[in-house]
C-alpha cells in the first residue's frame, strides 16, 4: 500500500507512511479513515514519513488539494509536522508547506526518524526556545 495511516497517543499524533506513487484509488481509500482524525478537538502533530516515494499522480494530488481545501479551518489544530525522507526535493516540499500552515514544519532525514519523534513529543514551549534560538 503506497499510504498508510496510523493514529497514535491517543490520535494526538497522525502518523502517515507514503511510498512509491500515490493514486486517486489511494485517496479514495485513506481519506474516510483521516476524516474524523481532522475534526478532533485540541492541538495535534503529524509524522509524514516518505519512503521510495516518488510523488502523486495528478489525479490523486487534486485528492489531497480539494481534502486540504475542505479541512483548511481544521488545520489550524496541527501544532507541528515532521516530514521524514531521504530526497532533496522532499526537503523543498516542506519548506515549500510552511506558508501555508501556521504549523511548525520540519524536515528530518530518514537516518533521523527517532529524532522526529523526539522533536514532535516535545511540549511547545521547548520547541519554541530551540526554535528561537536559531
Amino acid at each position: 500500500m503506497p499510504i498508510q495511516l496510523k493514529a497514535e497517543d491517543n490520535g494526538r499524533l497522525v502518523v502517515f507512511h507514503v511510498s512509491g506513487v500515490l493514486t486517486k484509488e489511494e485517496y479514495e481509500r485513506i481519506l474516510p479513515q483521516a476524516e474524523p482524525l481532522v475534526h478532533q478537538q485540541g492541538k495535534w502533530r503529524i509524522l509524514f514519513e516518505m519512503t521510495d516515494f516518488h510523488g502523486w499522480e495528478p489525479a490523486a494530488l487534486w485528492e489531497e488539494l480539494k481534502f486540504d481545501w475542505a479541512h483548511r479551518s481544521d488545520f489550524s489544530n496541527i501544532d507541528r509536522c515532521a516530514m521524514v525522507g531521504d530526497q532533496k526535493w522532499e526537503s523543498i516540499m516542506a519548506t515549500l508547506s510552511k506558508p501555508f500552515t501556521s504549523a511548525a514544519i520540519r524536515y528530518f532525514d530518514r537516518t533521523d526518524l527517532a529524532g522526529a519523534r523526539k522533536w514532535l513529543d516535545e511540549s511547545p514551549s521547548v520547541a519554541n526556545q530551540k526554535t528561537a534560538a536559531r
